[in-house]
C-alpha cells in the first residue's frame, strides 16, 4: 500500500511540474533567437559551499544546505542584443574587497560582449556570455530547458564561482501611457 501510495504522489508532482513549466518551446526559442529575455533567479549555489553552510546552520531555523532560495526578490539578468543588465546577489569568497558597499553583490550593465547560443539536444540551449567592459565579472554560462527552466553560472576575476536556478520569461512591453 505504501508503495503505491509513493508511485501516485511522484507521478502527481512530476505531471504538476509539466503543468507549470515557465515558457513553452515557442517562446523560449523566440526569446532566445530574438536575444531579448530575462533570466529570473529563484536559488544561489555559492562554489564556497562549507564557508556558506557554517554560516547558515548557525542562523535560526538555518539547516545549511549550500542553496541560498531567492524567492520573493527580484534578481534577474536582463539580456538584450546591445545590452545585458545584470541584478544578482553574490554569497560566497572574494579574493579582493570592494570599499564601496553598493558594490556588492553582481550588478553591472555591458554594452561589450559576445553572445553564443548553441542549440543541445533534447531542445536545450547553451548560452555563452563574455564581457569586456565589466569590472569583476569575465563570463556567464545560461543552460536553459526548452520549458524555460536555467542555470546560470557567474565566473569572476575575483570571487569564486557560484551558480543561480531560475527561468526565463520574456520582457513586459511597458504600455505607453494615453494622455
Amino acid at each position: 500500500m505504501k508503495a503505491i501510495r509513493s508511485i501516485l504522489v511522484v507521478a502527481t508532482l512530476l505531471i504538476a511540474v509539466q503543468a507549470n513549466a515557465q515558457t513553452d518551446k515557442e517562446t523560449t526559442i523566440k526569446v532566445i533567437n530574438n536575444q531579448h529575455y530575462i533570466f529570473n533567479a529563484t536559488s544561489a549555489m555559492p562554489m564556497a559551499n562549507n564557508d556558506v553552510n557554517r554560516v547558515l546552520s548557525r542562523m535560526p531555523g538555518g539547516a545549511g544546505g549550500g542553496m541560498i532560495q531567492l524567492t520573493g526578490s527580484q534578481y534577474q539578468l536582463i539580456v538584450t542584443k546591445d545590452s545585458v543588465e545584470s541584478y544578482l546577489p553574490y554569497y560566497g569568497r572574494a579574493y579582493t574587497a570592494t570599499m564601496n558597499p553598493d558594490d556588492a553583490g553582481i550588478k553591472f550593465k555591458s554594452k561589450k560582449f559576445t553572445y553564443k547560443a548553441e542549440k543541445k539536444k533534447k531542445g536545450s540551449w547553451l548560452i555563452t556570455l563574455n564581457f569586456k567592459d565589466t569590472k569583476d565579472t569575465q563570463s556567464m554560462v545560461l543552460n536553459v530547458s526548452e520549458n524555460g527552466y536555467a542555470t546560470l553560472s557567474v565566473n569572476s576575476n575575483n570571487r569564486q564561482s557560484i551558480s543561480f536556478n531560475g527561468f526565463i520569461s520574456e520582457p513586459k512591453e511597458k504600455e505607453k501611457k494615453k494622455s
